[in-house]
């Protein structure tokens, strides 16, 4: 079942495809059943350089060795029951998002620069390298870095606040910078590959939007440009489902200086960005050097805003 125990794909687990075309599978990055199950069969085709019949063939293997189609709505909840939260640090943060950071979805935040996205991320970083029983998703992170921000001192200084060995926590910490648009295509078509062989429960991406907004520029560019995001987005939610982890994505926001009501600033992106990203979270800077941080837009989750600070630890609670 998707979201469950990833299962490894090797020769003989799909009845009826060969041992060449398993390998070729393999060598592409798609080491897991579920990789495959998620992947559209053009894609496969495509990657693992296979003919569009074949790939058809074992995308429908995949799929039915992993998800039986419909089944009950009280299984649903059984399987979201599985999903894990990941705290931020703050209880206040933690509760608007029912709980904390979900696997299974993605998170995105929004702001201005300074806003604390990025410290959000540098906290999530060591949080989620902690035990499930004490909020953490008990595994290894994954970040693309598409701006140079990160920054390995301060979720050193993050860790040793929270009494965690920051050694071992960076050691726990795999970090690829993108370069380009392409270069990010390219890191986040990998994940697969790279969440299965190192138990990543947690992937980054700081920021997503930033290498399209300066490569494509203009609105004779903004369809493609649209496109490409899309599949990349596509990508990260189906390796979130695929190995039920957490995908914490920042986005920069778009001055408006015509609006007359409300917020001038609004998230880039637009409506590929809106859809794709399950939980929406919006920060601004507050007074006395604090962030405010509402939901934007969920399934789930109920529209409200909340106070929280940036400190030595990371992000914490207002102190009253």
């Amino acid at each position: 079942m998707i979201g469950e125990m990833a299962e490894i794909l090797e020769p003989g687990i799909l009845k009826g495809v060969a041992s060449s075309t398993i390998n070729k599978l393999v060598r592409a990055g798609f080491t897991t059943i579920e990789a495959v199950a998620v992947t559209p069969a053009r894609e496969i085709a495509e990657v693992a350089v296979m003919g569009k019949d074949t790939a058809l063939k074992v995308c429908r293997l995949a799929r039915m060795h992993v998800d039986p189609g419909f089944i009950p709505a009280l299984e649903v909840l059984a399987m979201r029951m599985n999903m894990i939260k990941c705290t931020t640090g703050s209880n206040e943060l933690d509760r608007i998002l029912g709980g904390g950071v979900e696997t299974g979805a993605i998170t995105e935040l929004i702001g201005e620069f300074g806003s604390g996205k990025t410290q959000i991320c540098f906290t999530l970083s060591a949080t989620a390298q902690l035990p499930i029983e004490e909020g953490g998703l008990g595994g290894n992170v994954c970040a693309i870095d598409t701006e140079g921000t990160f920054m390995p001192e301060r979720i050193k200084q993050i860790a040793e606040q929270k009494g965690m060995d920051p050694d071992k926590v960076l050691e726990r910490i795999l970090v690829a910078r993108a370069y380009n648009s392409e270069h990010q295509y390219i890191l986040i078509s990998s994940l697969p590959e790279i969440c299965n062989k190192n138990g990543i429960k947690l992937v980054i991406v700081d920021s997503m939007i930033g290498h399209f907004r300066g490569e494509y520029i203009g609105r004779g560019n903004l369809a493609e440009r649209q496109q490409k995001l899309g599949r990349c987005l596509s990508k990260l939610l189906r390796v979130a489902e695929a190995f039920n982890l957490a995908v914490v994505l920042t986005n920069q926001v778009l001055a408006t200086p015509d609006t007359v009501y409300g917020d001038p600033n609004k998230p880039t992106g637009g409506h590929v960005m809106a859809h794709a990203c399950t939980h929406r979270v919006f920060l601004r800077k507050g007074r006395q050097n604090t962030r405010l941080a509402r939901v934007i837009d969920s399934p789930s989750l109920p529209e409200e805003r909340i106070r929280f600070a940036i400190t030595a630890a990371g992000i914490e609670d207002v102190e009253e």
